[in-house]
């Protein structure tokens, strides 16, 4: 491309928007549930659960489909159609009459988040390999930027309306999706796309790719225990509502917090590590971090103490673009 920085800036405001507008639902979903069920938390837990699974599920089946066609088609069309989906699901959340139009809301949702390894597709194309690490430490930049403001302005949102927040994402996902319509540009040559492949869109025939190379399925390995400890943490709003009695606005503002950390962290360190001490030492590095802070989470006894462990949480951000960076040197 022409213009790398630019695109890369694109890519950035893309994940940064689409993290915001998913930021804004999370301090108020939990307690939309929870209003559903008439105030039972122990209901409300386990469809908390059910909604994180089915997201999840969405995304392990639809990430390897959309990644197919982002090969065959280009990454501008899939990155588009994904913003429009996601801003009209939102319009259909916001409008939910039954928990059940919700959950299907949610399976929408999981469908059009799966564009995310697009976007990091996209930033492997206008990227040399050497410079990978730090900029996929920068899409973790603009998750922490996104994941900064949405559950603070979603918190602030909730004690106002809950489904006020829902509209505001709905705003932002549309206003993404324009903006990538009229100035988004493509960054596949035709020449590098290729045909449409059954077996690697299907989510499981798709693993048979962790075999051309021997580091790969480790890799893989370590990023979905990462991940499932990630998913494990949904039950953030819900446990400091009946931990430590937290309403919207804290939960917002600790999860603003996490944010920042976030984006402080992935920005600034995650580049200078890789640099003094190599891709794989980073990975470890930040795995254990992570560890230790998610037990001083688990043995906090009030607020201070959990937001002490919030900082330490966020040290293993350094370990994701590290091993993303890892794979692409292993894949074509």
């Amino acid at each position: 491309m022409k213009n790398r920085q630019a695109a890369i800036i694109f890519i950035l405001v893309t994940v940064t928007l689409d993290v915001l507008a998913m930021g804004l639902i999370i301090p108020v979903l939990p307690k939309l549930i929870l209003d559903f069920l008439g105030g039972k938390m122990t209901d409300a837990a386990n469809w908390n659960g059910w909604f994180a699974l089915v997201f999840a599920l969405m995304q392990f089946v639809c990430s390897p489909l959309l990644g197919v066609l982002s090969d065959r088609f280009g990454r501008r069309p899939v990155i588009l159609l994904s913003n429009l989906g996601l801003g009209l699901d939102y319009v259909v959340m916001a409008l939910a009459p039954t928990i059940g139009w919700l959950f299907l809301g949610r399976i929408i949702s999981g469908i059009t988040t799966s564009s995310i390894p697009t976007a990091m597709a996209y930033i492997a194309d206008v990227t040399p390999k050497e410079k990978r690490a730090s900029a996929f430490g920068m899409i973790g930049m603009a998750f922490g930027v996104g994941f900064a403001f949405g559950p603070a302005i979603g918190g602030l949102l909730g004690s106002v309306n809950p489904r006020l927040a829902f509209w505001v994402s709905a705003g932002l996902s549309l206003t993404n999706w324009l903006y990538g319509y009229l100035f988004v540009p493509e960054s596949l040559p035709t020449e590098r796309r290729k045909n449409f492949s059954l077996s690697r869109a299907n989510p499981v025939g798709s693993l048979v790719l962790l075999r051309s190379h021997p580091e790969l399925w480790r890799l893989a390995v370590i990023q979905f225990l990462a991940y499932t400890a990630h998913n494990v943490f949904s039950v953030w709003v819900l446990y400091a509502i009946y931990r430590y009695a937290w309403g919207e606005r804290t939960t917002g503002f600790s999860l603003m917090v996490v944010g920042i950390c976030t984006g402080a962290i992935s920005a600034l360190l995650t580049g200078r590590m890789v640099r003094r001490f190599g891709e794989k030492a980073t990975l470890y590095i930040g795995q254990f971090f992570g560890a230790i802070g998610m037990f001083v989470a688990g043995i906090a006894r009030n607020s201070v103490e959990f937001f002490a462990s919030i900082p330490i949480i966020s040290l293993w951000n350094i370990s994701m673009p590290a091993a993303q960076s890892m794979m692409t040197h292993r894949v074509r």
